[in-house]
């Protein structure tokens, strides 16, 4: 049987593709905005038609047109607009009153207008159910039943699932309303508070066989004018260490005064904290080794395979990296998926060739 094949929209580096194709399904076609992050898929899915143009100009009526059915729409529509960051940028509008917003939100749904997929996979920041941004909860709700579908939500901690990362997603199913409905698969891996045999992928579990020459660039050190006071932070903590009330007694800080990535640590013994799109020198996560990240990190916190592609320099990757879903997340859906529907869709199509050869 053929691979089910699937379209991907605001494909970033390819994260949803990654775990899609290890679960069994096809690429066929990719898009994004950024020209080198097209470059990335363009060397990880070289069988895919890889498109590098702003979403309101892709014709999807095309796409299918090619390949007559399309089983699956995946994509993560940028998601500034509905971050935790955009409460305190009041010069900017939040949710789908943001131009942007509304225009990555609505040409998602003209995707699944256009192309009429099986399924479709909608992934966004946690920050997606927040009351502020509720009109945009109920448009995807409205757009769906408008289209046919029924949709099933979560938020999910990569964390939970084997990724060495305690990051949160809203993911959002949509299902055409004659099949079964969608179920979420089970947590595999929990907090170590829980006692539980399968507990939480550690940092150091995930990068501890990976170390570099702690020779750093004098233009860029981890920290900046803050390097000294890295190198006090026990691995696990961030700036609140030097605050009165974790009881340091010439208190630098003041409670929550900062960001909570600013001068934060790595601790081996936990899963990292989530990693962000962009990159600066005293905005962690940090080594426990007072240093920077580097690619190679990154890609498995994130859980992507140590021998796929990224391209551009330093910060572009890292910018690519920490954008994306991660692939074992992605997997851990798509095998759900795929058990649900296309494994049961091959065993009854089996069962009446059978019945047609008696």
């Amino acid at each position: 049987m053929s691979k089910p094949k699937i379209v991907s929209i605001f494909s970033g580096v390819g994260g949803i593709d990654s775990g899609f194709e290890k679960a069994g399904f096809d690429t066929i076609f990719a898009s994004d905005i950024w020209q080198t992050s097209c470059d990335s898929l363009k060397l990880n899915y070289p069988s895919a038609e890889i498109n590098c143009e702003n979403i309101k100009d892709v014709n999807f009526r095309e796409i299918l047109a090619k390949h007559t059915t399309i089983d699956g729409l995946v994509g993560g529509p940028p998601c500034p607009a509905f971050s935790k960051s955009r409460f305190y940028r009041t010069e900017k509008n939040r949710g789908l009153d943001d131009e942007d917003g509304f225009l990555t939100v609505s040409n998602y749904f003209r995707a699944v207008e256009e192309l009429s997929p099986k399924f479709f996979l909608f992934e966004n920041v946690h920050g997606f159910v927040f009351k502020p941004h509720s009109s945009a909860l109920e448009y995807v709700m409205e757009e769906s039943e408008r289209l046919g579908y029924k949709i099933f939500y979560n938020v999910l901690n990569a964390a939970d699932f084997g990724v060495p990362q305690t990051r949160q997603r809203f993911i959002c199913i949509g299902i055409k309303k004659e099949m079964d409905d969608f179920v979420f698969p089970e947590k595999t891996h929990y907090p170590p508070e829980n006692k539980s045999n399968n507990s939480w992928v550690t940092a150091g579990d995930a990068i501890g066989d990976i170390d570099f020459d702690l020779v750093e660039d004098k233009a860029m050190q981890a920290g900046s004018k803050h390097k000294d006071l890295l190198r006090l932070i026990p691995p696990g903590e961030n700036y609140l260490y030097f605050t009165e009330e974790r009881g340091f007694k010439e208190p630098l800080f003041k409670w929550r005064s900062r960001y909570w990535s600013f001068l934060l640590k790595l601790s081996p013994d936990r899963p990292s904290w989530t990693i962000q799109a962009s990159h600066s020198n005293n905005m962690g996560p940090f080594h426990w080794k007072n240093r920077f990240l580097r690619i190679s990190e990154i890609k498995r916190l994130q859980s992507f395979p140590d021998d796929y592609h990224i391209t551009g320099n330093f910060k572009d990757q890292w910018r690519q990296v920490g954008n994306a879903v991660p692939p074992l997340l992605a997997y851990v859906l798509a095998k759900q998926i795929k058990s649900l529907y296309f494994n049961n869709l091959n065993r009854k199509s089996k069962a009446n060739k059978s019945e047609l050869q008696l």
